[in-house]
């Protein structure tokens, strides 16, 4: 996981909203728990693709990225690309 990574997906506002990346529109979520400590990201394309994500920063300060069901490769290169509507 990158600096740039942790940089845009803090960048992403909390909460559903819409997006583009890809060249797609999305429906994204995303929530925390125990203090940001814990961090999920869900989104969906129209076209029925998903991206799922959780984030994990653990007591010594590291983090640690737990794609759901898919590579790390395509949850970095989506939260990368994600730009949400304003």
């Amino acid at each position: 996981m990158t600096d740039a990574f942790r940089r845009a997906f803090d960048a992403l506002p909390e909460g559903t909203f819409t997006g583009t990346a890809h060249g797609r529109r999305w429906v994204v979520a995303k929530t925390s728990w125990a203090d940001g400590r814990s961090r999920k990201l869900w989104a969906e394309a129209e076209d029925g693709d998903h991206v799922s994500l959780n984030l994990y920063t653990l007591s010594d300060g590291r983090q640690r990225l737990r794609p759901c069901e898919m590579s790390d490769d395509k949850v970095v290169a989506f939260v990368l690309a994600l730009v949400p509507d304003q």
